[in-house]
């Protein structure tokens, strides 16, 4: 009676494991939304990254980002030349996971973020190339100096999301742009050209809320 009540209960764990263990293993069914991007959109700023990478004593590359970020974009599929965006990003919100370097690039000698507190990027143009994808060209200020910039821009998705909490949810858009600028065209000139590249990439991940 023992060995058979305990043969039950090993198979019946067995059993449940089983289970559990096949849905756990079940993969998730993510698709991006698909409706439509139109409209003119808020950003935010707790789903919206902004990163930059360059390249470290010549022997890797290393990647920060900046903590904050606001501003607003419109975007018209139809009529492109109605496309607008206006982000603005706080230079001293740098964030390199390391407080002794981010006071050092917060300093006069990378950011200066006393006397340029903050970082624009203001659109001129945008052209589609496929049916998500597109060029955005804009000017771009940093460290006091303004200069046209052109981005390489992906739609992720776009539709109502319901059952997130306020003040997130809505109807939503996200886009992800990426470009490659040089640092000395602003100015940044600290440590060139051993110990750190010229050349910065940027990826900035963009969620906005659509207004009504």
């Amino acid at each position: 009676m023992f060995h058979r009540s305990l043969s039950s209960v090993l198979l019946g764990t067995a059993l449940s494991l089983g289970v559990a263990g096949t849905v756990a293993a079940a993969p998730a069914h993510y698709v991006p939304l698909n409706g439509s991007p139109n409209g003119t959109y808020r950003i935010d700023p707790q789903h919206s990254n902004v990163f930059f990478t360059l390249g470290h004593v010549g022997i890797t590359q290393f990647t920060g980002r900046f903590d904050q970020i606001s501003g607003t974009y419109t975007f018209n599929a139809t009529h492109p030349q109605q496309d607008k965006v206006d982000i603005t990003i706080p230079a001293a919100s740098i964030d390199t996971n390391f407080p002794l370097r981010d006071e050092h690039l917060r300093s006069k000698e990378f950011f200066d973020v006393k006397s340029y507190p903050k970082i624009t990027f203001v659109s001129t143009k945008y052209t589609p190339d496929g049916a998500h994808r597109g060029v955005l060209t804009g000017n771009l200020t940093l460290h006091g100096d303004t200069r046209p910039v052109a981005f390489r821009v992906r739609e992720v998705g776009a539709g109502r999301v319901s059952y997130l909490p306020k003040p997130w949810g809505g109807y939503l858009s996200g886009f992800v742009a990426t470009t490659t600028i040089h640092r000395s065209a602003f100015g940044m000139t600290a440590y060139l050209p051993e110990g750190l590249s010229n050349a910065i990439h940027i990826k900035v991940e963009v969620e906005g809320v659509k207004r009504k």
